[in-house]
């Protein structure tokens, strides 16, 4: 089973670690949309960037 991971707000002006976190799970812009295996190193990075990101099921 695999989530959806959606970017719903910018990087710009965040920290470069949430930038490079954004950038790890392969988001480039906002709507755009990745899908992940829910391993416990990609919720980790998720629940970093929680305020920019939505999940989808």
């Amino acid at each position: 089973m695999k989530i959806k991971i959606k970017q719903i707000r910018s990087g710009i002006n965040r920290p470069s670690r949430q930038k490079k976190t954004l950038e790890a799970l392969g988001l480039k812009r906002i709507n755009h949309v990745v899908e992940h295996e829910p391993t416990p190193q990609i919720l980790g990075m998720i629940n970093s960037v929680n305020h920019l990101v939505q999940i989808e099921k």
